[in-house]
């Protein structure tokens, strides 16, 4: 029994009766003694807030509705109940006075008087003043037996030494009172319920959450609310936002706009994303919903998001330290790289296939003040030109036939807050060019399908292995786009161009076999070094430890053997032709015809008469004989014309 019913009774008996109902039905009330001449009213107004419903009847009812904001049952007096208290007022004489309250059933009471064998007459009153008014009336009148509600009347009577008899309910009017004040307290306590689950969800939501009504009186607010406006939900609630000056730039913004999202507002000296909605409600009224949500917060989430892609591979896990060699290129090349990461500038890595292009990416990366934030890479070259555009700048639902329902967010979007490194980006069709330069230029995406501007913050590397300024002069990339790119390049230099790095590398290549395969091969031997080193690698770094793997699975025993590797890098495709150097190591024995003779002289001089004999020798194709003598060929068309020219002198 967890109703909460008062029963303010206007007679004894009335009381006694109540309560018998009461506990036959199976409810609990709470039941004062007080009619309108005793201030049940005031009573009832008092303890508003402790009871969902109040029961009372006559004036009292009528009272205690105009004072209190719960629902209010009257008690049923019946024309019954009126005609049996008159027939036993006849005991005291045929002049009676009947004193009821004014919105009683009055016009059968009429007719009662022509139907009886009294003399009545029928005085009313609204309020205790009219009340003890119409008493006096009465009185003065000669009426010998006074008629009317409560106990209230035989207390007065008795003042004037007249009789008074009180009309009294019947326990049938007060069980169906009692029943109707339960069945309203049974849905004011869903209510509640309902209420109290409506204000758990707004109190932990993440926004700061209020309710307005057309007037602009708040109805509801959340504690987050509370603390964003720093008020109190009891001092302001049913107060307009207009007069409170927390509420002003809402207020304004309302003025503005009827409804708005996403409208960035100052509120206490803390930036806010407000959307104010509007809400019809019944007789074309409406409640407005104004929702804040704390941009630092938004900007935490954001970081959450950020660990959550982390955790999806959308990281760089390369640092400097990784990239090993102590060649004098690649420790210029890494000073360069710790000066240019500390910046946002766009970079462009050119480097030819097998470099490590996104090694150094990566590390540019995470020595960056984005090192927190999401590493993106997108390979231009590995997708079809509709599918590139629609991840790297995402889409919203409908946008295209199979577009994901809710959309989805591009390679951009998830590269906010950090970087994105755009792989072979010479590939990049020209329709899509133009908007990367956008992307450079303003920071700005648009969706496909979509109808509004995203902000991403995001720095660009882009790589490639390609001559992207040959392809300008051709019209197959564009020269702004080049420029945008090309504000600072990172030249990775060739494997043939830091051969010291090779033992370094093979060596480190070699330990990851033995991890991966659980073999115990030893270190690379140095006459393995000597033919590592001799070799060109096209591939670069990406070849030679595909090259350690392979000799790695297929030695015998526990060293890779110096055959093997002679045999399968003269398989190598683009390798030396028949009788190079290679050839010799291979048969361990001299051809007499590759020997030469020099004279003594300056290592510059010398450099040049072991070039000048070795192209008597090698004849033809310029690239055999740099790669015999480990030199570029740019170097060696140098050295030629140095030797060139000294005849000419």
């Amino acid at each position: 029994m967890n109703e909460k019913i008062l029963f303010v009774s206007t007679s004894k008996n009335m009381a006694d009766i109540a309560k018998d109902s009461a506990k036959k039905i199976g409810i609990n009330i709470h039941v004062h003694d007080g009619g309108i001449l005793k201030s049940g009213h005031i009573y009832a107004q008092q303890h508003e807030q402790d009871y969902d419903v109040i029961i009372s009847h006559g004036n009292s009812a009528e009272s205690i509705r105009r004072l209190v904001k719960i629902p209010v049952v009257s008690i049923e007096i019946t024309i019954a109940n009126v005609l049996n208290t008159l027939l036993k007022a006849k005991k005291y004489g045929n002049t009676v006075a009947l004193i009821l309250f004014k919105h009683d059933s009055l016009k059968e009471l009429y007719m009662l008087n022509g139907i009886l064998n009294i003399n009545f007459e029928l005085f009313t009153y609204t309020n205790n003043i009219e009340l003890r008014n119409s008493i006096n009336k009465a009185v003065n009148s000669g009426l010998t037996s006074l008629v009317g509600i409560g106990d209230c009347i035989i207390e007065e009577a008795a003042k004037y030494n007249v009789n008074a008899i009180s009309i009294e309910c019947d326990r049938k009017g007060i069980e169906s009172a009692l029943n109707s004040a339960k069945n309203i307290s049974d849905l004011s306590k869903r209510e509640r319920e309902l209420n109290k689950r409506y204000k758990n969800i707004l109190d932990h939501s993440n926004n700061g959450v209020l309710t307005i009504d057309s007037n602009n009186k708040i109805i509801t607010l959340n504690s987050l609310a509370e603390k964003i406006f720093n008020v109190k939900t009891s001092e302001i609630i049913n107060n307009s936002i207009l007069t409170i000056a927390p509420f002003k730039v809402i207020a304004d913004t309302m003025t503005n706009e009827k409804i708005t999202f996403n409208k960035i507002v100052e509120i206490n000296n803390n930036k806010f994303i407000a959307n104010i909605i509007p809400i019809i409600m019944e007789n074309d009224e409406y409640n407005t919903i104004i929702s804040l949500q704390e941009v630092s917060k938004l900007q935490q989430l954001e970081l959450k998001v950020r660990s959550q892609l982390y955790k999806k591979g959308l990281y760089a896990k390369y640092h400097l330290e990784d990239i090993v060699g102590e060649s004098k290129e690649l420790k210029e090349l890494k000073t360069k790289i710790k000066k240019i990461a500390k910046t946002d500038t766009t970079v462009l890595i050119l480097a030819e296939t097998g470099s490590g292009k996104e090694l150094f990416a990566q590390s540019i990366h995470n020595i960056s003040l984005r090192k927190n934030g999401p590493f993106v890479t997108v390979n231009c070259a590995a997708m079809p030109e509709n599918l590139l555009e629609s991840e790297l700048f995402g889409y919203e639902e409908g946008a295209f036939t199979g577009a994901k329902k809710g959309g989805r967010p591009g390679l951009f979007e998830l590269a906010h807050n950090g970087t994105i490194f755009l792989d072979e980006v010479s590939e990049l069709p020209l329709s899509l060019q133009g908007r990367l330069l956008r992307v450079l230029q303003e920071k700005e995406i648009l969706r496909i399908g979509g109808d509004y501007i995203l902000n991403v913050n995001i720095r660009v590397i882009a790589a490639t292995n390609k001559n992207l300024l040959n392809m300008v002069n051709e019209g197959k990339f564009r020269q702004d786009l080049y420029y945008r790119l090309n504000v600072i390049d990172v030249i990775i230099p060739p494997l043939r161009e830091r051969k010291e790095d090779i033992p370094n590398l093979a060596n480190m290549f070699l330990d990851r076999m033995n991890d991966k395969y659980d073999t115990k091969i030893s270190p690379v031997s140095n006459e393995i070094i000597k033919i590592l080193t001799i070799y060109n690698w096209p591939g670069n770094v990406r070849q030679l430890e595909n090259f350690i793997e392979k000799s790695a699975i297929l030695s015998d025993g526990f060293s890779i053997d110096p055959i093997f590797v002679t045999n399968s890098l003269l398989n190598e495709e683009n390798y030396f032709k028949k009788n190079t150097v290679y050839e010799n190591v291979r048969n361990d024995n001299r051809n007499e015809d590759d020997s030469i003779s020099i004279r003594l002289s300056s290592l510059s001089d010398i450099e040049l008469q072991v070039i000048e004999q070795a192209s008597k020798i090698y004849k033809g194709d310029k690239s055999d004989l740099a790669n015999i003598l480990g030199i570029s060929r740019s170097t060696l068309w140098k050295r030629l014309k140095q030797i060139e020219e000294s005849y000419e002198s």
